[in-house]
């Protein structure tokens, strides 16, 4: 068993083409290893083993009958819980969703499913996916599987965790500020955020919606790219989707792995993001390692600077809110999901909701509930959200010419490492981690975090590779040099020599909550 989840997807997807084994074995073995050490991880919030197995026998008959549509064909997936899922509890990890069972997919669990990919189970999140640690979800916190006293990043940390912990080898989640990048910069596993209209958001579950972006989280940069081919395209039912969806991201690694060539590649590393106070000296030790093996493999190396990135912050910060409000005013009580009636007085739509509300969603969705409609209340409306959107543009406008002479922007993805839990307990404290992978979401531009290392902490470091608007082959071609690289001084990859999740430590932690 453990030869075959410790494989990668693309391994995987190998054996199961030269019929060394079958999805039914293959997912049964993930259903094995989640059984075995979910209980300490708590990446998943629901795992349906029955529909898993039946989608694993599907995708064999398939494989059988020469009417598999996908290289991943009976490669399982993970699903974060912010898409919605026919017939399987969809809760956006709060408990104003408790329970809720859609009656439709979203577009990217379709193509998934088109592509015979069997569903493992909904992965746990920040609550309505606000938050960059995972402990915001109303169904308890995920460890990090590197160390369970510590964070996986968020909000799509049981997405990543999942993947780290070697519980599924794929996995779907959303990035709205960072919350692909930073989960998969902090358990050592690879994350895309694509393009912004590449990957439908129709199903998901909105939290801010002209930043939110679906995207690929795996364990390889190949991997990662096979997972972008399947869910990349367009559809109608998403009025942001692009007609022109980059695709064939898996040719871009496989061309690259084999070159290994970046000559001609100029690499912008973002002054504003190269250090300071905020970040870890292993962390900024660990970029500029990686970024001496992107020199060697023939990139050109230059600083640039990006003025308008210190307001950058501020303006996400009331931008996003402001959505948030807007977005979550649909849970009121009366057509879906909770409902709670007041104890004392009249029992009106006004009670209903509030008190409904007050019940269903936790601290955080409250405090962005109550700043996103403060910033556009009257007399607020120009002053914070109508003087925010216009730092958006200039941020947006540093970018473009940045990337008029550079291929591909760098940063460290986070300033700092995986923290224990209840170390950032200031809010504030935990948004200025954003500072690094919120310029992507503001631009709509294409972002990549991959492993570089491990810093002074003996925990993993994540390099962020940013890209113009359609141009994620470049974040793929780059990060597959720098992956490629990166493995030869390792003698492998990172998480080959990660803790992950030993015996010991999941017996320790299981034993606490027996207690």
């Amino acid at each position: 068993m453990t030869a075959l989840i410790t494989a990668t997807a693309a391994e995987q997807a190998a054996a199961l083409a030269a019929g060394e084994v079958s999805s039914r074995e293959l997912t049964q073995a993930h259903l094995e290893r989640i059984a075995v050490v979910d209980g300490a991880v708590n990446a998943f919030l629901d795992v349906d083993a029955d529909r898993a197995l039946a989608d694993a026998d599907a995708a064999d008959a398939a494989r059988r009958d020469g009417t598999a549509t996908s290289e991943l064909t009976g490669v399982p997936v993970a699903v974060k819980d912010l898409f919605v899922t026919r017939g399987q509890v969809t809760t956006a990890a709060s408990r104003i969703l408790e329970g809720w069972v859609p009656p439709y997919d979203a577009t990217a669990v379709t193509n998934l499913r088109g592509a015979h990919l069997p569903i493992l189970g909904k992965t746990n999140l920040d609550e309505f996916a606000m938050g960059g640690s995972t402990e915001h979800s109303a169904f308890g916190r995920t460890a990090n599987p590197w160390d369970l006293g510590r964070i996986p990043g968020g909000s799509s940390g049981g997405s990543a965790a999942a993947v780290g912990a070697y519980e599924a080898p794929l996995a779907l989640g959303t990035d709205t500020g960072g919350s692909i990048r930073q989960p998969a910069a902090v358990t050592g596993t690879v994350g895309v955020k694509p393009t912004y209209g590449t990957v439908s958001r129709f199903g998901v579950i909105a939290m801010a919606s002209s930043l939110d972006t679906p995207g690929p989280m795996a364990r390889t940069v190949l991997d990662t790219a096979l997972l972008h081919d399947v869910i990349a395209s367009y559809d109608p039912l998403d009025s942001t989707s692009l007609t022109d969806a980059p695709r064939g991201m898996a040719a871009v690694v496989r061309a690259a792995q084999q070159g290994r060539d970046l000559t001609g590649t100029r690499v912008g590393v973002i002054a504003e993001l190269d250090g300071g106070h905020a970040y870890q000296a292993g962390v900024m030790d660990s970029f500029h390692a990686a970024l001496a093996l992107l020199e060697e493999a023939g990139a050109s190396i230059e600083t640039v600077s990006l003025p308008n990135l210190e307001y950058a912050l501020d303006a996400y910060y009331l931008i996003m809110p402001a959505e948030v409000s807007s977005n979550l005013a649909r849970y009121d009580g009366m057509r879906y999901g909770l409902r709670v009636e007041p104890t004392e007085g009249p029992v009106t739509a006004e009670t209903v909701m509030a008190a409904t509300r007050g019940a269903g969603f936790g601290d955080e969705a409250k405090r962005r509930i109550i700043l996103g409609t403060h910033v556009l209340s009257a007399g607020y409306y120009d002053a914070y959200y109508g003087s925010a959107q216009k730092v958006r543009t200039l941020v947006q406008r540093d970018l473009n010419a940045a990337f008029a002479d550079f291929d591909v922007l760098v940063s460290p993805t986070s300033p700092v490492t995986a923290y224990r839990f209840g170390e950032k307990d200031d809010p504030m404290a935990m948004y200025a981690l954003d500072v690094t992978t919120i310029p992507a979401n503001l631009a709509g531009i294409p972002g990549m975090s991959l492993p570089s290392g491990l810093s002074d902490d003996a925990l993993p470091v994540g390099f962020q590779i940013l890209a113009p608007q359609r141009a994620d082959d470049r974040l793929y071609r780059v990060g597959a040099v720098l992956e490629a690289a990166l493995e030869e001084r390792w003698g492998g990859r990172l998480l080959d020599h990660a803790p992950v999740l030993n015996e010991a430590a999941v017996a320790g932690v299981r034993n606490k909550k027996e207690a």
